[in-house]
Formats: structure tokens, sequence, C-alpha cells
């Protein structure tokens, strides 16, 4: 089943207890597009600015993901964002974020990508996110992103685009921002009233160590993370949860809680293989071997 990602590209400066990258390759659509490439292919749609450096063109050099909706805007400048994370690699301090080209006009999707089937929707403003989802004929499965500071902002227009949309991917303090609930249960039940409601209503709370607590319809569950002992950088894990999730469940075809259970068990094994270094530098290496046996040793640890 066809898959799209719309996000961003940018340039990184990341700082860590593990250590420094200075001007690396980063961004939603990124990350996402590895992780999902190790199950299906995956159109790309974003967009970079002139001054995007030619060495970092290896981030697509992937046979899976399709780069015709890439964009290099003349006169543009690429995305840039600048952070340093504590001890803990929970929390992430921003220095400093150039938005550059991501406040200028969306790209748009190529006509060979409007028949895309599951669309994965990276952070952005929420009319934005509706404008592209607008632009795809008929999608069987939308998910989208968000940030607390797009709820903060436009708290109203994220509650109606959430209405068009068969899912939304958020972590707790984004889910608590958007109920007043502090019970993530309660938070998680809530916001399955807020998305499509002729769709699968499925609702993704990323946990960073702790995991994932989701919801599909009536069913609600929790899965554990990874656990890697290795974690040198957290940039780019989410997206690379919802890049495993959805490459595998584009490639299943199938959207019950059977398959949403081994597709949480996908994307977070593709995340446990980003924290281990920074940029690409692990996922873009990652086996299609290693990968089947951290799965296997997933799924072995969650057996009782």
């Amino acid at each position: 089943m066809s898959l799209l990602v719309t996000g961003s590209i940018g340039i990184d400066s990341v700082s860590t207890a593990a250590g420094k990258a200075d001007h690396v390759i980063g961004g939603s659509a990124v990350y996402f597009s590895w992780a999902a490439a190790a199950f299906t292919k995956v159109r790309l749609v974003a967009v970079v600015g002139e001054d995007f450096p030619k060495d970092f063109e290896v981030a697509f050099a992937n046979p899976n993901i399709d780069i015709a909706g890439l964009e290099r805007r003349k006169g543009s400048k690429t995305f840039r964002w600048s952070g340093t994370y504590d001890a803990t690699m929970n929390e992430a301090t921003t220095l400093s974020v150039d938005l550059n080209v991501l406040i200028e006009a969306p790209p748009k999707v190529p006509a060979a990508f409007v028949d895309s089937k599951v669309v994965f929707l990276a952070a952005t403003h929420p009319n934005l996110q509706l404008d592209l989802l607008g632009q795809i004929k008929s999608p069987k499965l939308s998910i989208a992103d968000t940030r607390d500071l797009w709820i903060k902002q436009y708290h109203d227009e994220s509650i109606a685009a959430f209405r068009h949309f068969d899912g939304i991917v958020l972590n707790d303090l984004e889910a608590r921002l958007l109920t007043g609930k502090v019970n993530l249960v309660e938070a998680l039940q809530d916001l399955q009233k807020l998305v499509k409601p002729t769709g699968p209503r499925i609702v993704l709370l990323k946990k960073g160590e702790h995991g994932c607590l989701a919801a599909i319809g009536q069913d609600v569950f929790a899965l554990p993370a990874y656990p890697t002992p290795h974690v040198v950088d957290p940039t780019g894990a989410g997206d690379s949860f919802a890049g495993g999730l959805l490459g595998y469940l584009a490639a299943q075809d199938k959207y019950d809680l059977r398959s949403l259970k081994s597709a949480i068990a996908a994307g977070t094994v593709m995340a446990s293989f980003t924290i281990e270094d920074f940029s690409l530098n692990r996922i873009a290496r990652v086996s299609k071997e290693e990968i089947q046996s951290r799965m296997a040793a997933y799924k072995s640890m969650l057996a009782l």
C-alpha cells in the first residue's frame, strides 16, 4: 500500500551527554522515511533551500525512498535547529531555530503521489496539514503528528484539523495540553473523540523511555520501549517510531488491533536504532537481519 510522508528536512546541531554533532542532516521527514523504508516504499514530500549541502543528499540514498516530491527552493534557506539534551536524554532544550523555508508556501504533492493510501503528516501548522491532505485523492489512513507549539498558538485550528485525521501521534505533555487531563488514559479517551469519528480512531501517546500508550477503537493498551543500553542521541526517535509503525501497516495493509500492536513493535524497534548514534549514522546502516533479530527479541520480551 502506497505510503506518503510530508515533513521537515533540516540541518541540526545536537549536544548530548554522549557527545556533540554539528551540522548534520535531520528533520521529521528524513527519520520517518528511513524507518518506513525498512518495510515498504515511501513517497517523500518536503522542501529544502538552495543552501542544502550536496553531500547531505546521501539522506535520500535508499531505493525505497521516492524523492519525486522533494523541492529545492531557489532563494530560500533550509530549516535549521540547534539543541541540547539533559543527562536523562528525555528533555531537549532548543538553543536556536531558524524555520526558514518551513514558514513559506508548502511543497506541492506530485501528480504521481496523489493516489497514496497511507499518509503521515509530520508536525507543522494544522492548516498546512489539511492543505497537504486535501491534495490526496482518497487516502485509506491518515495520521498526523503535532507539537506543543501548534497546540498553544493554534489550539482551535488544531482541534478543527484533528476531525479530518484517522489518528494522531503526540507525547504526554501535548496530550495534557489538549485535554486538561492529568491521567493519560482519560486523556487518550478524550483525544479519540477529537479525531475522525468514522475512522479507526487511532491515538498514540509517545512516552520516551517508557514506551507507548495507544488506543484504537474501544481498545486501550501500553507497550514498553526497547531496552537499549546505548543511548547517544534521542533526536528523531519519535519520527522513526512513526515511520516504522506506518511502514509496517502500509506493507501489511491491515489496520486492526493486532496489526497495530505489531506495527507499534516495529516502530519501537526502529526508534531504538536511531537513538544509538547521531543523525542517520545508525538507522541508515541497520540491516534487515538486525531488525528481524530485535523484533524477535522485543516480542519475546512481551510474552508471559
